[in-house]
């Protein structure tokens, strides 16, 4: 099993073992488009594997901080308390490079850089480019993915 995020049609993928697609989700990538130099607030491309998963059994919604749940459960109150947060909700896929020089180690280090496949709040969009970096999605389509992938499942970011 694969998966496999398309920068170009937003889109990210599950296939199996044959390249057959199972499942597919719409998604955000970054709004700075792509690149892999840490601080750029771009989606790293090439080769990766999903190095750990949390938040197995939360509710939906629940708020993340540097991948702990904060107590908070995501509302439109909330967030007009606090605007302009980058809202990780949910489930999180937390992406290691397996490129050295590329998206491993230095300054190039996906997993350094903390870039996730992740929940956003229901009114995010998706389809076109609006995160920090981090692959979007929507909570009912994380909960499936992270249920149906195990860790070290590959990822594949690509331009087309």
């Amino acid at each position: 099993m694969k998966l496999l995020v398309s920068i170009a049609r937003q889109a990210l993928q599950i296939l199996d073992e044959n390249g057959a697609v199972l499942r597919e989700y719409p998604v955000s990538t970054a709004k700075a488009g792509v690149g892999e130099i840490s601080g750029s607030f771009q989606t790293p491309r090439g080769r990766h594997i999903i190095r750990a998963k949390i938040g197995a059994g939360m509710p939906a919604n629940t708020v993340f901080v540097r991948r702990r749940p904060t107590g908070e459960i995501w509302t439109p109150q909330l967030a007009e308390q606090f605007p302009g947060r980058d809202w990780i909700l949910t489930r999180i896929l937390w992406l290691s490079g397996c490129q050295p020089g590329h998206n491993r180690l230095g300054c190039v280090d996906t997993m350094r850089r903390y870039v996730y496949i992740h929940g956003s709040p229901d009114n995010a969009e998706m389809g076109v480019p609006g995160s920090h970096g981090c692959v979007r999605m929507r909570n009912a389509d994380i909960v499936e993915l992270f249920d149906y992938v195990p860790c070290y499942s590959e990822v594949e970011i690509t331009e087309d």
